[in-house]
Order: structure tokens, then sequence, then C-alpha cells
């Protein structure tokens, strides 16, 4: 849990220009390690610029990452074999989100049933479960934000064991369909080792 002071300090990046999402990393004796931003639309060094001068005032030892969210909405180079989205829906009347994925003629379902983002991202995991993929991580925060592409939706996974958190975005004419590929999107490097049965 935050404390107040380090709820302060993640409200005060959150509030610059451009930032879409704020990560904490804490070091083992609970001391704030590093910190990420995600921005969009933004200049990243200036970003840095402002971000360190207030983590500085916070925490003087930690290093501030700034990544630009407009890379990761980019058109990414296509692999030989990847997992693929076959489907996403909402069931409005049961509250249950369904996800289909595709791996090497394999397919993988989940379903999960907390909203379309949270449940989204829930579904996408149980589907690669059901590939045969052992995820070492969980679902830490599922988040829509506006900008001026839209709304797109920003996915954090943090491993079990030691290790940094990855985060995925995507954007798509639906919140459980951009969960999802946001969700796959944040594993993509985990995935393409080809860590299934």
């Amino acid at each position: 849990m935050m404390s107040p002071t380090e709820e302060d300090f993640e409200l005060e990046l959150r509030s610059l220009s451009g930032v879409m999402n704020v990560e904490i990393r804490h070091r083992e004796n609970g001391d704030v390690d590093a910190v990420t931003l995600i921005t969009h639309g933004q200049d990243p060094s200036a970003i840095r610029v402002m971000a360190t001068q207030i983590v500085n005032l916070y925490y003087t030892d930690a290093s501030v990452i700034v990544e630009d969210a407009s890379r990761a909405l980019a058109p990414r180079e296509a692999q030989v074999v990847r997992v693929a989205l076959v489907r996403a829906e909402f069931n409005a009347a049961n509250g249950n989100c369904d996800v289909e994925l595709s791996f090497s003629g394999k397919t993988g379902y989940g379903r999960a049933g907390s909203g379309q983002l949270f449940g989204g991202a829930e579904a996408t995991l149980a589907a690669l479960r059901d590939l045969g993929y052992n995820l070492p991580f969980y679902l830490l925060t599922v988040i829509s934000v506006a900008t001026v592409r839209g709304w797109p939706v920003i996915v954090t996974m943090r491993p079990f064991s030691d290790g940094a958190d990855m985060f995925g975005i995507a954007q798509s004419d639906n919140d459980v369909t951009s969960a999802a590929m946001a969700t796959l999107d944040a594993l993509n490097r985990f995935l393409s080792k080809d860590n299934s049965d």
C-alpha cells in the first residue's frame, strides 16, 4: 500500500502534460528505486527533466525512465509465429468477457467477469494458459486513457519474482478488444520466446 507521500508524488507525476501512466518500482527495503512514465504526444526529454525535478524532491536516489506510448501504437514488424487474437467479446447480459486466441494451429479460450477492461485482460490471460503458457506474471493495472488519438488501453503486468513491470498499449473499437490486445502487447517479449507446451 502506498504512503500518503508516495500518493502525492505519483499524483504530481501524473499531472505532467502527456503522462498517461506512472509505474513506481521499489527496492527490497521499500525505498523507491525507479519511476517509469508512459507518455504520449510530448517531448520525452522535456518530460524527463520535469519528472526528474519532482523525483529529486521526494526520492533523490530514484532513476527516471520515460517511454513514448506512440511507439507502441505504431505498427510492429510481423513475427513468423505469434499469438493471434481471434475474438474478444463482452456479454452485457451476464457481464462476462470471452477471449479466443490462436497459436500455431491451437486455440485457447478464456472467460472473466470483471468488466470490459479488467475482464478483457483476465480473459486473455486465461486463454493464454489454455494454450499451454505458464505465465509468471500477474495483472497489475488496466486503464483507459483519453488522448488525441482516442481512448487507448494500457495494461501493466508484474512478474511474481524479481523483474521490471511490462506495459502494453492498444486501441480498438471497444474496451474488451483493446484490453485483450494490450495484454498481448505487454507480454509480447515473453510470448515470442515460445514458452508454450
